[in-house]
């Protein structure tokens, strides 16, 4: 499996703590990956350098076949480049309906110039309804988004970043606060996604880590720890020290 985003020899310091410790690892081109660690181990910062927010002090962060560094591109230009980021708190035009925040997504897709031009056809219509089908969210197309509930918020974010058909997705947390039936439609969803892109899902719940069924990678201090299956990395006594026996 060739590698979609290589992190190798990654360091990054603030206000002399070092936040990113060497850290080296990397993520396949239709793979499903949880991160787990306690909190501080990096696990933020680790999105911000990915997704350009922050810059490390050192390393590389390469990206595709041609192995683009992440690290001489600006956010707008990660995320044109096929990488996005759903963070924690679902950000939705709560006035639009399901329909325009998608269609928005869309739009948002595309380059200034032709955004200027731009009219909603027939295409982007059956797009737009191709991507609520894939979230889950058919029938919620006409609603109000802030009629929606938790759940469906964060799938309709979700759906949006797939309207600009990102190879990278980078999920904070995407369980917190959902009921258990909007969990199971997560997994589902994320499994399904990972079919034909890499989804990295950051998580500090265990059991929903469990659900994925994927390989774990743990952070401790801004480094890997340990990686494998859930039943491997929570075996690893240096985990349980750091990570799990903190209950």
């Amino acid at each position: 499996m060739s590698a979609l985003l290589e992190v190798s020899g990654v360091s990054v310091s603030f206000d002399g703590f070092r936040a990113i410790n060497n850290l080296s690892f990397t993520i396949g081109a239709a793979e499903l990956r949880a991160i787990i660690g306690p909190n501080g181990a990096g696990k933020t910062t680790f999105m911000d350098i990915v997704t350009g927010k922050t810059r490390p002090d050192s390393g590389t962060v390469t990206f595709g076949e041609r192995a683009v560094s992440l690290l001489s591109l600006s956010e707008a230009q990660i995320a044109r480049a096929g990488v996005g980021r759903k963070f924690q708190r679902p950000t939705v035009f709560e006035d639009q309906t399901v329909h325009e925040n998608l269609i928005m997504a869309l739009k948002a897709g595309r380059s200034p110039w032709r955004v200027l031009f731009w009219r909603e056809g027939q295409a982007d219509r059956d797009r737009v309804a191709a991507l609520a089908g894939e979230v889950g969210l058919a029938d919620a197309l006409p609603r109000k988004a802030g009629e929606l509930s938790h759940g469906q918020k964060q799938w309709l974010e979700i759906g949006m970043l797939l309207a600009q058909e990102p190879r990278l997705l980078l999920v904070d947390e995407p369980a917190a606060g959902m009921t258990l039936a909007e969990r199971e439609h997560t997994t589902r969803l994320l499994v399904e996604m990972a079919k034909t892109r890499a989804v990295v899902v950051v998580e500090h719940d265990m059991e929903f880590v469990r659900r994925l069924d994927c390989k774990v990678t743990v952070l401790h201090e801004g480094a890997v720890l340990a990686e494998g299956s859930l039943d491997h990395v929570t075996k690893n006594q240096q985990v349980i020290d750091v990570y799990l026996g903190r209950g």
